[in-house]
């Protein structure tokens, strides 16, 4: 399973996910792009899933244009200790049937 970390996700966090082939978006050199084109993009590239910390993407697009998964983190803050607490609850959403669109983890 492919995965991308948003840049709006400490970096760090990539390291609790070894068992994924994950990248960061500036691992990918996709740091600054807008929603929808990196969307595009993850698709283009076979992506499964984009992690985010971005509560407004699952608003601002129409993701019937898109068939990635959005894992969206809804944290008080977007620190890698914050974070770390909901590593289990996004492993346990990637292991179920993926579908498009947004999934937000609490």
């Amino acid at each position: 399973m492919r995965l991308l970390l948003d840049e709006n996700l400490p970096k760090r966090l990539k390291q609790d996910f070894k068992e994924y082939e994950i990248y960061t978006a500036a691992d990918k050199g996709w740091t600054g792009i807008s929603n929808g084109k990196l969307l595009g993009l993850l698709t283009e590239n076979k992506f499964d899933a984009l992690v985010t910390f971005d509560k407004n993407l699952q608003y601002q697009q129409n993701f019937t244009k898109y068939t990635i998964a959005v894992i969206v983190l809804n944290a008080p803050d977007n620190s890698y200790a914050t974070l770390k607490e909901l590593v289990q609850k996004v492993k346990d959403v990637l292991t179920t049937d993926l579908k498009s669109g947004p999934t937000e983890i609490k």
